[in-house]
């Protein structure tokens, strides 16, 4: 509040003038038309528990731009709001492709906003649109969740693919296969194609990978060096929401049975050691199928 940067999180980026810094939940809620929730999967059980008994105005939208699934579970990050906070209040989902180190300095950029209501989801585009953010409607809450979340599990495999200095080729391939899984998850879960083919699917799924600001592409970067998760992790200020992500979305891939090469793999080198040599050679080395989409 007193310098209006977080020097932190998102250094060189002065924080407008409207805009008041506080760490009082009754403050931050009170009188509330739009709630934006923008912390890591992990601590977003606890801080619903602290709005709820705080008090969410009954009439306020509440906004999520978090990229997770919940690894208890396994549900998405919209599931566990309405089920935490167990309210009437509507809820929407923001994604896409959005490092906040560019958002942050005006840098256009394109996302989307879904809400199971259209005309929620066409109010709160009007809300975050500017000359330099445009926000595009969808009713595929599922979809866009899916795409921002299991995106980062490919992008932690990108990095991989960098750490072992392998080529174009490879990537191509991994970023497209990758794309089909995310698609046959979140199918299976009701989600729509042209939502995985759109901002939160195609679109987040090329900037996580290829970024230098994606946080999760840089610790698949680091694994594919030789390092332990545990030493990356322990280096790092910020939350990469891949890591977690990848052991909820292969326990979700087992219980509703759909295939995740990739994502297995990516949970056979971070939990169990896995060399991801062996891992590229796994998948390299899987039965030959006719291409087929998802």
């Amino acid at each position: 509040e007193r310098k209006r940067e977080n020097k932190r999180f998102l250094p060189g980026v002065k924080l407008p003038p409207g805009l008041k810094v506080t760490a009082s939940m009754t403050t931050a809620l009170h009188r509330a038309e739009v709630v934006v929730l923008a912390v890591p999967s992990k601590f977003l059980r606890n801080i619903l528990v602290i709005m709820k008994k705080t008090g969410v105005p009954s009439k306020a939208v509440i906004v999520s731009v978090i990229k997770g699934l919940d690894i208890i579970t396994l549900k998405r990050m919209s599931e566990t709001i309405k089920g935490t906070l167990q309210t009437g209040n509507r809820i929407a989902v923001l994604s896409g492709p959005s490092h906040a180190e560019e958002v942050g300095k005006k840098v256009p950029t394109a996302v989307v906003i879904a809400s199971g209501a259209i005309k929620t989801s066409e109010i709160l585009q009007k809300v975050f649109s500017s000359e330099y953010f445009r926000v595009y409607a969808s009713s595929d809450v599922t979809g866009v969740e899916i795409g921002g979340a299991v995106k980062n599990v490919i992008a932690l495999a990108k990095g991989v693919l960098d750490g072992l200095e392998l080529g174009d080729n490879t990537v191509a391939a991994l970023m497209t296969r990758g794309l089909a899984e995310i698609k046959r998850l979140a199918l299976k879960l009701g989600a729509r194609q042209e939502t995985l083919n759109g901002l939160s699917g195609t679109g987040d799924l090329i900037v996580t990978c290829m970024s230098r600001h994606s946080r999760n592409r840089a610790v698949g970067e680091r694994l594919g060096k030789g390092e332990k998760l545990e030493k990356i992790l322990s280096s790092m200020n910020m939350v990469a929401e891949g890591v977690t992500t990848t052991k909820a979305c292969y326990r979700l891939a087992k219980r509703i049975k759909v295939e995740m090469p990739i994502v297995n793999e990516m949970y056979e080198i971070l939990f169990k050691g896995k060399d991801p040599k062996n891992a590229v050679a796994k998948l390299m080395g899987r039965k030959l199928k006719r291409e087929a989409g998802i």
